[in-house]
Formats: C-alpha cells, sequence, structure tokens
C-alpha cells in the first residue's frame, strides 16, 4: 500500500489542462482567451511574488515534514482535508508548502482562485498518473494499443476520449441501463433481507459488489454474480475482482510516485500491480470477446436500441483492444469512488432522521409498492433524491480537491505562481465554509432544491466532484443515475439506523475512516 506522504505528492502530481483561459500570463503578457472569456487584466509585475505565499516553515533536507510526524505534528497525511482547515486558519486562501524540499505545493480554498486554476489548463487537460499501468499495457501490444484513458495524454488522449465519450454522453445510452440495473438492485435487497442483522459488519463490501455488478453490466453486457450467496464468497469471482482493483489503485499511486526502479527491473510492487491487473484482464479480454463473437454471429436488430459495448464493437473504427483496455478502466475507477460516496450518503441519512423521512416520503410517492420498479420517470421526478447525493458529495467529496499543473504563469489572490507550480484545489475545506454555505457542517440536502426557502445557489467552481472539465469523470451520468437508484430502493424498503460512532474520512481517495455499521429495519408500507 502507498505511503500517506506518496498519497499527497500523487494528487499534486495529476496534471490537467483546459483548452480556455482567463487570468493566465506568459513571458509575452497576457494569454489570450477563447472568444466571449473576460480577461481580467493585471500586469504581473504588480502581483506578489512566489515566495512571499505564507506556508508553514520548510527546513533544508526535511521540508515540512516534521509537521506530519505522529503525534509530534500537526497535520496528518491521512486527515487531508483537516490539514486544509488548519492551513487556512493559519495562513490564508493561499498557502505555499514545500513538504518535499524544492517541491512546492499550492494550495488553494477560494472558488475564484479555483476558477482560475481550471480556465488556466493549457490546450489538453495533461496528467501524470497511473505511469505502472501506462508501462504495463504498453508492454503487451497483442492486447492493448495504448495505456489507456487514464495515463495517456495528449492527441492521443483526445482521440480515445472522444471516441468514447460520444456515445457516453448521450442520455438516451445511459437510460438504456435503468431497467437492467433495477434488476440488479432488487437482488442486493434480497442481499440485505437474506443477511440480517447487519450492524456489526462492515456495509462497504456489499457495496462493492453492487457496484461491480452495475459495471459489469456497462462493461460487458453480462451479469457477474457477484450478489449470489456463492458471489459474496471471498474466494469467488466477483470477489476476486473488487481485491484485485483495490489492490491495483494502492499499487498505482505508490508505483508513480517512487524511485522508478519497475520501469527497468519488475519489483515486487510491480509484480503486486501486475497480478492484479491480469485478473482484470482475463475476464475484460473473455467477456469483450464473447459479446464480439455474439454480435458477428447474431445482427443486432434495427429496432433494439444497442447497449454501450455493442456500439463500441459495431464501430470499425474502435479497436478492440481499446475497448478492452476501457472496460478493465471502469473496473479499476468505477467501484471505489460510488461505493465510498454511497457510504457516506448511508451514514448522513442514518444519522439524520428528518432527512431519512423526507427521502422515504418521496421513495413512497414514486414507487407505490417495495418491489415497484425504478424506471425513468422514477427518476425525472427524484428531485430529492438527487439532493441527498449532491448534500453528501458537498461534505464527502471522492477527494480533497484536483491537482493541477499549470502550463503558464497565473495570478492567484494577488500572488504570482508560475507555470509548472504544483497546484492543488481545496474544494472539500471550501465546501465547510460558512461564507459559502450556511450551518455547513449540517447535511441538509433542500439547500439543493430551487423550490426551498434554503436554496441558495453557490459558486459553480465550489463542488466540483467529479472533477472539472473535459478530463472530468468520463461515466458521470452512470455514476450519478446508478446512486439515485441504489437510495431509491433501500429508502423505499429499509429504515436504515447508523450503529456507530462519528465517521469521517481518510485519504486518498476518501473513504470512511472506520466500518460502515448500520442495521436496516424493512417497513410494512
Amino acid at each position: 500500500m502507498p505511503t500517506p506522504a506518496i498519497k499527497v505528492l500523487a494528487l499534486a502530481s495529476n496534471v490537467r489542462r483546459r483548452c480556455y483561459r482567463i487570468t493566465c500570463y506568459s513571458s509575452r503578457g497576457i494569454t489570450n482567451n477563447v472568444a466571449n472569456e473576460e480577461v481580467i487584466s493585471k500586469p504581473l509585475q504588480s502581483a506578489r511574488p512566489f515566495k512571499e505565499i505564507p506556508g508553514p516553515t520548510s527546513f533544508p533536507l526535511i521540508g515540512t515534514l516534521l509537521n506530519y510526524l505522529p503525534v509530534l505534528g500537526k497535520y496528518d497525511f491521512d486527515r487531508l482535508h483537516r490539514n486544509g482547515m488548519l492551513k487556512l486558519q493559519e495562513f490564508g486562501p493561499l498557502v505555499r508548502e514545500e513538504i518535499v524540499p524544492g517541491t512546492n505545493i499550492v494550495w488553494v480554498f477560494t472558488p475564484q482562485d479555483i476558477e482560475t486554476v481550471f480556465r488556466c489548463e493549457g490546450r489538453y487537460p495533461f496528467r501524470r498518473s497511473h505511469l505502472a499501468v501506462d508501462k504495463y499495457r504498453k508492454d503487451r501490444p497483442d492486447l492493448y494499443n495504448s495505456g489507456g484513458l487514464l495515463p495517456t495524454n495528449g492527441d492521443k488522449w483526445y482521440e480515445l476520449r472522444s471516441t468514447f465519450q460520444k456515445a457516453l454522453s448521450r442520455p438516451q445510452n445511459i437510460r438504456l441501463y435503468v431497467q437492467g440495473s433495477d434488476h440488479i438492485l432488487q437482488q442486493f435487497m434480497d442481499v440485505i433481507k437474506s443477511r440480517g442483522n447487519l450492524s456489526t459488519e462492515d456495509f462497504v463490501p456489499y457495496l462493492s459488489h453492487v457496484f461491480l455488478e452495475l459495471v459489469g453490466l456497462v462493461a460487458f453486457d453480462a451479469e457477474l454474480e457477484g450478489l449470489t450467496e456463492a458471489g459474496l464468497q471471498p474466494d469467488s469471482l466477483a470477489s476476486q475482482l473488487i481485491d484485485a482493483a483495490e489492490t491495483a489503485n494502492g499499487c498505482i499511486v505508490a508505483l508513480d510516485n517512487s524511485l522508478q526502479l519497475w520501469r527497468w527491473i519488475e519489483t515486487p510492487l510491480y509484480k503486486k500491480l501486475k497480478r492484479s491487473h491480469e485478473i482484470m484482464e482475463r475476464v475484460a479480454v473473455t467477456l469483450v470477446n464473447r459479446k464480439k463473437s455474439l454480435i458477428e454471429s447474431q445482427r443486432l436488430t434495427e429496432n433494439k436500441q444497442p447497449s454501450l459495448l455493442e456500439i463500441y464493437l459495431s464501430d470499425p473504427k474502435i479497436s478492440v483492444k481499446d475497448i478492452v483496455g476501457m472496460a478493465v478502466d471502469m473496473i479499476l475507477a468505477g467501484m471505489d469512488t460510488t461505493s465510498f460516496s454511497s457510504s457516506f450518503a448511508l451514514y448522513h441519512l442514518a444519522t439524520n432522521p428528518n432527512c431519512q423521512k423526507a427521502l422515504q416520503q418521496e421513495c413512497r410517492e414514486l414507487l407505490p409498492t417495495r418491489e415497484s420498479p425504478v424506471t425513468l420517470e422514477v427518476l425525472d421526478k427524484a428531485q430529492y433524491t438527487r439532493a441527498v447525493i449532491k448534500e453528501s458529495l458537498r461534505l464527502n467529496p471522492v477527494s480533497v480537491g484536483v491537482g493541477r499543473i499549470l502550463p503558464e504563469d497565473v495570478i492567484l489572490s494577488g500572488y504570482h505562481v508560475p507555470k509548472g507550480t504544483n497546484i492543488v484545489t481545496q474544494n472539500q475545506v471550501a465546501c465547510r465554509l460558512s461564507e459559502h454555505f450556511p450551518n455547513p457542517n449540517s447535511f441538509i440536502p433542500e439547500r439543493w432544491i430551487k423550490s426551498s426557502s434554503l436554496f441558495q445557489k453557490p459558486h459553480p467552481f465550489l463542488l466540483l466532484p467529479f472533477g472539472h472539465g473535459p478530463r472530468s469523470c468520463i461515466a458521470r451520468r452512470l455514476a450519478e443515475q446508478n446512486m439515485h437508484m441504489l437510495f431509491l430502493k433501500i429508502f423505499r424498503n429499509y429504515d436504515v439506523k447508523w450503529c456507530g460512532g462519528t465517521l469521517d474520512c481518510r485519504s486518498l481517495p476518501n473513504k470512511p475512516d472506520q466500518p460502515l455499521l448500520l442495521s436496516f429495519k424493512s417497513v410494512d408500507y
């Protein structure tokens, strides 16, 4: 598993760029903006020097690592959101830190500065991540054309992203999965019922199994049987896939930010990643090729809307190798984020009974019986359900923020920040400030409902749980749809109570810092 220090450096080193800018500066002056974007003119010379940005004292050889020592230090690598709040309170809305000597990280807290960062990303979003995955796949040209969407950059990334996003961006293609997803979620209700008392058992693994099934429905047009009695066992294929994804994600962060000896020799950690990736790869290759053979033997009927996998496999411009890579990426990125996000939302509802009652009322209105399916019409009307998920993501997003390295100089809070600087937005901290949200630490879904007296439109760059711009989560629509459906099903069928202590998160990504202990009581109405 990656060390906490490596996790912070990984967040800071993720690099993305965009195709429009507002307050970016170069040696030639202010960078031109794309049409209709007003440039805020402010001479670079008038900005305060980069070295004057306040922050923790950095010492030779050890940087600010003393602040992160267990017991003695005031910061904790596993609690990035707490670190951020402390730094904001001590140093203000822009903080410069050298955790490792010579490597500056700028922590950005105001939504105005966060917007500027995103507007100054450059022509193509660029990120430095999943480097070992990139090597692994490029070493296997018989299976892959590239490293896939996660590590690839530049024109090749844009080509891949455009290829897959074209179909994913069409709402009708996402809504196609509602019926199949409802079937899977009904199985999940049966699992909860059959388990009886879950109050002493961590519920997160169950969420991982249901989201694996939902990912499999899209990636492979297949059920992976992860919700059967056999599929829930530790040695099942579904459990192996979940473990493989979790292990691989842990290895990726460490391999990206270590001495990269794995580029020349297979280090123990690289071998661990390799074994995990091979598990996911074997399943992806088998199921994608099975579907390909089915399409070739049975032509798609004209009156049937094709699935995403059928669209990709039927397009002669899309290589099966790229589809396999995309399928593996969906397993890698499609379970942890939704499982953890759903965990926090369940916690907030279980500890806020009035909000749970409001959600249950909506569920009863939209789903007359406990077995009623979640349909497109139901999803369109599920206003409070959407507000619940949005409010939970405000309090507990997937990550504390987003890392960027900008290709141009920029002015943030009046300070000159040179190009090439590691910048990390602090959206999670900003979303917990009273200047942006009244009662910021309270779970209030009504603040997102326009007809509510509590509604207040926040700055658009505060809540960014899926990232921002062309390199934001490609499967955002699917993730939101799945979570909305899950909560409609659960709270139509059950009263949920919290059986643990105060839940917080550990980084990176944000996950519950203790077992998710919930009790489920079947409703009679």
